[in-house]
C-alpha cells in the first residue's frame, strides 16, 4: 500500500503524462524454477518405429532411426553419412546401430572394417559374440590358403568384371585408360572368357574360373585375331597393353599377391545376419585400400544384393577411400542408385569433410553426399565445423554447436529435421563397443568386473554437465533463429 503522499503524487503524475508503466520488482529465484519460464522447445521427432539410438538433448525423449521406415515418407534416400573426429563415439554408434537392426529378421549387414586392434579388425568381438568368423584379407595369409575374392568370379557380369579391371588399373595408376590401353584391356578379357587361358590349362583341359594371371598373360602375349579385329599390328596391341599388365601383376606377384590371383575362397557364407570383412591387416594409406574396396563392392554388388525383400546395410569405415577416388566413386555410386531399389542403405564412415570435398573426386564425392540424406556430425573444430556446415546446409546454431560436443553427443540432420542427440549404450553392448583397450587397459584389466556406484555417478555428472552446456548454447539459437519451428 502506497503512503497518503505517494498516492498523490502518482496521481497527479498519471494526470498529467498519463499512466505510467509498472516496474516489477526483482525476484529471487532458482534455475529449477525459472526454467519453467520458458517454452519447452523441441524438433518434431521421427516417429516411434525403427532403432533406437539414445535420446534427443533439449526434450530428453527417445530418438529412433530407420532409413528403411522412413525411406519414401521422410527420407528421399535411405543412404548414412557419419562424421566426426577420432574418440568421440563413431565406431560405439555404429556397432550399437548393426546390433540393434540385427533383432529384425529381415535385416543383413555387411561392414568393410578398416580398423584393426590386437591384431584383429574392431569388429572381431561382435562377430565371435553372434558366432561368425570374419573374412580376413590378408595377403600373408592368402599364400597360405587364405581368403581369395576373384575379379573374374563368374558369378559378376561380364560387363561388371571389365569395369571393375579397368577401375583396379585406372585407381593404381592415378589416371584414366587411354583407348589403346583400354582397348587391349578389353581385347585380352574377351580372350580370356572365350577359353584363352594359360598354356598348361589348354593343354590338360582343365575347366576352371578364369584369374587374374590369364588377363595378364593375354595382355603380354595377345593373339593374332586381338590384332586383326582393328587391322593394326601385333605389337602395337601388345605395346598398348604393357603398363596394364604391370599393374596387374601387382595383384598377381606383388604385394597384394594372394588375395585376388584365384578363385573365390569356397564356403564364404553370404545369408549370414552379419558379414565382416577384415582388412586391418591392409596398409591404410597405400594404394591397395582402395583398390581392395572397389573389388569387394563390386563382389558384393554381383553376389550378395538381391531382390529377396531383405533389408540391407553396407558399411564402410575410412570410406574416404572410395569416396575421394573418382574411378572407385563411380563404381560405388552406381550401387548405391541401383542398391536403393533393392533396400540397401549404404553408411559411411569419414573424420572430416573437407578429405572428400577438396579431393580428386570432388564431383564425385558431391554426388554420393547428395545421396546420403541421413548426416551425423560428432565434434569437429571450429573451422571444420564451419566448413560442414556450408557443405551439408547446417542451421547456424547447429554449426556454432558442434565444436562444443562431447564424446556420445552428435548433431543429426534427417533430411533437414536437425537434432543434437546424445546416444545410449546398454551394459550388455559396452564391452563389445569400444576400441580403446590399448589406452584403457589398465582401468579394464577385469573385464567381469562392474563399474562402481561412484564411476557410475561421475559418468551420470559428466553427461548431465555436457547436456547442459550444448542445451543452454542451442536453445538460445533456436529461441532467436528458429522460433517457427517451436513446440509449445
Amino acid at each position: 500500500m502506497l503512503d497518503p503522499l505517494a498516492a498523490i503524487t502518482e496521481a497527479f503524475t498519471s494526470f498529467l503524462f498519463g499512466k505510467v508503466e509498472t516496474t516489477r520488482l526483482p525476484v529471487r529465484t532458482s534455475t529449477g524454477q525459472a526454467q519453467a519460464v520458458y517454452l519447452p522447445t523441441a524438433a518434431p521427432g521421427l516417429g516411434d518405429s525403427g532403432v533406437i539410438i539414445g535420446r534427443e538433448v533439449y526434450s530428453g525423449k527417445g530418438y529412433i532411426y530407420d532409413p528403411f521406415q522412413l525411406y519414401g515418407q521422410q527420407l528421399p534416400a535411405p543412404h548414412w553419412l557419419v562424421l566426426g573426429e577420432s574418440g568421440n563415439g563413431k565406431s560405439a554408434l555404429e556397432k550399437t546401430y548393426v546390433l540393434r537392426q540385427l533383432r529384425f529378421r529381415d535385416r543383413q549387414v555387411v561392414v568393410l572394417d578398416a580398423q584393426g586392434e590386437d591384431g584383429v579388425g574392431e569388429w572381431n568381438l561382435i562377430a565371435e559374440q553372434l558366432g561368425i568368423t570374419p573374412i580376413r584379407l590378408d595377403p600373408t595369409a592368402a599364400l597360405n590358403g587364405g581368403i581369395r575374392l576373384n575379379p573374374l568370379d563368374p558369378s559378376i557380369t561380364t560387363t561388371g568384371q571389365l569395369a571393375l579391371l579397368r577401375t583396379i588399373i585406372e585407381v593404381a595408376m592415378g589416371h584414366g585408360l587411354d583407348e589403346r590401353s583400354g582397348f587391349a584391356l578389353k581385347v585380352a578379357h574377351a580372350a580370356v572368357l572365350n577359353g584363352a587361358g594359360s598354356a598348361e590349362d589348354n593343354e590338360t583341359g582343365t575347366d576352371r574360373q578364369p584369374i587374374l594371371t590369364d588377363i595378364v598373360e593375354q595382355l603380354r602375349h595377345p593373339k593374332p585375331e586381338s590384332a586383326e579385329a582393328m587391322n593394326v599390328d601385333l605389337d602395337d596391341v601388345r605395346a598398348w597393353g604393357l603398363d596394364v599388365a604391370l599393374v596387374l601383376d601387382r595383384l598377381v606377384d606383388g604385394d597384394l599377391r594372394g588375395m585376388f590371383d584365384g578363385p573365390t575362397t569356397a564356403g564364404i557364407d553370404l545369408d549370414a545376419p552379419l558379414i565382416v570383412f577384415d582388412l586391418s591387416h591392409i596398409d591404410r594409406n597405400s594404394i591397395a585400400m582402395p583398390i581392395l574396396m572397389a573389388i569387394v563392392g563390386v563382389w558384393l554388388e554381383h553376389t550378395w544384393i538381391r531382390p529377396d525383400r531383405k533389408k540391407r546395410i553396407f558399411l564402410v569405415e575410412e570410406a574416404w577411400h572410395i569416396i575421394n577416388s573418382p574411378f572407385v566413386a563411380q563404381l560405388f555410386q552406381r550401387l548405391l542408385k541401383f542398391g536403393r531399389r533393392l533396400g540397401l542403405s549404404f553408411v559411411a564412415v569419414v573424420h572430416h569433410l573437407s578429405d572428400v570435398v577438396d579431393g580428386a573426386a570432388a564431383r564425385e564425392a558431391a554426388a554420393i553426399l547428395k545421396m546420403a540424406s541421413t548426416r551425423t556430425i560428432y565434434a569437429q573444430k571450429a573451422d571444420e565445423a564451419r566448413a560442414t556446415g556450408r557443405v551439408l546446409g547446417l542451421p547456424r546454431w547447429a554449426v556454432e554447436i558442434i565444436p562444443t560436443l562431447t564424446p556420445g553427443i552428435a548433431v543429426w540432420d534427417v533430411n533437414g529435421n536437425v537434432q543434437v542427440v546424445k546416444h545410449l549404450i546398454t551394459e550388455a553392448e559396452r564391452p563389445l563397443v569400444y576400441t580403446d583397450r590399448a589406452m584403457t587397459e589398465s582401468s579394464i584389466a577385469d573385464a567381469s568386473a562392474q563399474p562402481t556406484e561412484e564411476a557410475r555417478a561421475l559418468e551420470r555428472a559428466a553427461d548431465a554437465e555436457a547436456e547442459a552446456r550444448a542445451e543452454a548454447m542451442a536453445m538460445a539459437r533456436q529461441l532467436s533463429n528458429e522460433s517457427s519451428e517451436t513446440v509449445a
